[in-house]
């Protein structure tokens, strides 16, 4: 099946999907001043920790899911002068994963996943 969407922009839909996951996620578990709610989600949601969330899930995708990964890691982009090239390529992986599986209304699957990730239970603050 040709996929209608670019991975580029699988990508752009998937990091607002995680952005909006991990806020919700963090709002729900107690309350917390703006500024701690904002410091922990931007912590969660750059590359370095969409890298991370990426490793949790790698051995629970399934061989399409892993060739969606595969794809939007290897497109092309700018990577920010402050990021890793590894790192940034597979957060750009991560996020597609999400994006392709939300077009794709998959958000059983979606929830799944993004359950499987530790979002603010590593940290006290």
């Amino acid at each position: 099946m040709i996929e209608p969407w670019s991975p580029i922009l699988l990508a752009y839909v998937g990091d607002a999907v995680f952005e909006l996951y991990v806020r919700q996620k963090i709002v729900s578990e107690k309350a917390l001043p703006i500024r701690q709610v904002h410091k922990k989600t931007t912590r969660l949601v750059r590359a370095s920790g969409q890298d991370v969330a990426l490793r949790a899930l790698e051995s629970h995708l399934t061989e399409e899911e892993t060739d969606v990964v595969r794809r939007g890691r290897n497109t092309k982009s700018r990577v920010p002068k402050n990021a890793d090239m590894s790192v940034y390529r597979r957060a750009t992986g991560f996020e597609a994963l999400l994006g392709w599986l939300y077009l794709h209304k998959k958000i059983e699957r979606l929830d799944q996943l993004l359950d499987m990730i530790e979002i603010g239970e590593e940290e006290t603050e």
